[in-house]
């Protein structure tokens, strides 16, 4: 399966589809970061926002390059579990790599203040602050990205509904005094975590949150892979 993992990441890059979303992606960050410096964890928090529908975008692309022979013939070698968690992992380690980016990237620019004072310890809280919020966006945009994905969908115009539908739906219904804030990952409520206090059950009971949403996805995806063929 590892194999599978390599050779899809190998076309993603190789036929040029990576370069898409990670302009995308950083396009996005220069303007966040332009209007002025901020403290790391509540720039952060906005970022994994923006970087949401980038991340599931960038993983409909990966899931889409290979042809849909190929695929098969990769169900018949590995099968049909494994093909399937393939692509899944091989789009969890891209959506990584574009987060360590993500990370990096306000540090280049000067996005971010340093500590005031030598005791200051807003630098690292931010640091761990914000590499959670990053973290908690991966899961749940790899399985957005798979379901709005060529091989669950079958049409492009499908696939790009579903992103739209999600990406918008995941800000709508996550901000305050939301109706139904279950239907979305916890995106909006880790940004505004990440901006005030944090407190130990509020990220855990948060990380469960996105864990279980993006598992309903998941499962989503899979019964529209095998509704599929």
């Amino acid at each position: 399966m590892s194999a599978l993992i390599r050779m899809r990441l190998t076309g993603f890059l190789r036929t040029g589809r990576a370069v898409a979303p990670l302009l995308a992606g950083l396009i996005t960050l220069g303007t966040l970061y332009g209007g002025g410096r901020a403290q790391p964890a509540e720039a952060y928090g906005v970022s994994a926002v923006v970087l949401f529908p980038v991340l599931a975008w960038q993983t409909k692309i990966l899931l889409d390059v290979e042809p849909d022979v190929q695929r098969r013939l990769a169900q018949v070698t590995v099968g049909v579990a494994r093909e399937r968690l393939a692509g899944l992992l091989a789009a969890a380690v891209a959506a990584l790599v574009t987060v360590a980016v993500a990370l990096l990237f306000p540090w280049l620019v000067g996005g971010v203040s340093g500590p005031v004072d030598p005791g200051d310890r807003s630098i690292p809280v931010g640091l761990a602050l914000g590499l959670w919020a990053h973290l908690l966006v991966v899961p749940a945009a790899v399985a957005l990205g798979a379901l709005a994905s060529r091989a669950s969908v079958g049409g492009a115009g499908y696939g790009v509904a579903v992103l739209a539908l999600g990406g918008v739906g995941a800000v709508v219904l996550g901000l305050t005094g939301s109706v139904a804030p279950w239907l979305a990952p916890p995106i909006m409520a880790a940004a505004r975590t990440t901006g005030g206090e944090a407190a130990a059950l509020t990220l855990l009971a948060l990380s469960g949150w996105a864990l279980a949403w993006s598992g309903a996805v998941v499962g989503g995806y899979l019964w529209r892979r095998r509704a599929q063929g």
